[in-house]
């Protein structure tokens, strides 16, 4: 492919532990863009406008991490609907015209990842945690659940937020206390976004015949959780297969290539965390 384009990044702090540029290498490998490099820059909410200014026409664009999804978008010139839809932009595409285009790909790639599962459509679903994950969670459901969705949460500050958020994104949401979380795994699909270790207790409570588990985390893994889901016989999509599927989003919207390569770019995730043992 013929660009003047050639170069793209992650950007955020901390930013040592990210996979993206494993994934997008891999994708420029597969691919055969030669010339394409794909770093990773420890830049925070302060030093961000400077970095994105000095970028530059040879930057196709950026990937970002927190604590700069939302950090970004007063530097934009256009934002995608489904980005506005959660106040978070993790991709950052530079237009021909110079033009910033900001979207985020993590609510389309929660999709993907789900269709790549075989999951289409949903009654219902049931989401453990409050977050920033959740809310993007809550933007995927909003395009493949037909019904309640039930957020389990520690505190009324929180159950108030997931409230809000299915409000915004016409998503009917029901709260439940964390203490009952236990209930969560008998749902059609349960999505777990807590931080390591939170869904640990919940691993005995795992029903006979489990449903679909989408837990975000991808290292360690498996999870607790996600072990006794698979022993269990029920699907797990993890974090890795949401890193792939929004990367491989944002390597369509910056090289222009439609087709790209899933199955390495996953290949080449999975070493690089077997790596890190």
């Amino acid at each position: 492919m013929t660009t003047s384009k050639y170069r793209a990044a992650v950007l955020g702090s901390p930013i040592a532990h990210s996979l993206s540029p494993v994934l997008h290498r891999a994708a420029y490998a597969e691919l055969g863009l030669t010339d394409w490099t794909y770093d990773r820059f420890e830049v925070d909410e302060e030093a961000l406008p400077a970095f994105v200014e000095k970028l530059g026409p040879e930057w196709a664009g950026l990937s970002l991490t927190m604590p700069l999804k939302r950090a970004v978008m007063p530097l934009l010139d256009e934002i995608s609907e489904t980005a506005m839809s959660v106040e978070a932009v993790n991709t950052l595409v530079f237009g021909e015209d110079g033009r910033r285009i900001g979207d985020n790909t993590d609510i389309p790639g929660m999709v993907a990842a789900l269709r790549e599962r075989g999951i289409e459509q949903v009654e219902s679903a049931a989401i453990l945690g409050a977050g920033a994950t959740a809310s993007s969670a809550l933007a995927a459901l909003a395009r493949i659940c037909t019904g309640e969705v039930v957020a389990y949460v520690r505190s009324d500050a929180r159950a108030a937020e997931m409230r809000q958020w299915g409000e915004r994104l016409d998503v009917e949401v029901r709260t439940a206390d964390w203490a009952d979380a236990e209930q969560a795994l008998s749902a059609p699909l349960v999505i777990a976004t807590t931080p390591a270790g939170a869904t640990d207790v919940l691993s005995g409570a795992v029903p006979e015949q489990p449903t679909t588990l989408f837990d975000v985390l991808y290292h360690p893994w498996p999870t607790e959780l996600a072990a006794r889901w698979s022993a269990y016989g029920g699907a797990v999509v993890s974090g890795l297969d949401l890193l792939v599927h929004q990367a491989v989003l944002q390597v369509e919207q910056m090289t222009g290539c439609k087709t790209v390569p899933v199955g390495a770019m996953r290949q080449a995730g999975e070493r690089a965390l077997a790596e890190r043992g």
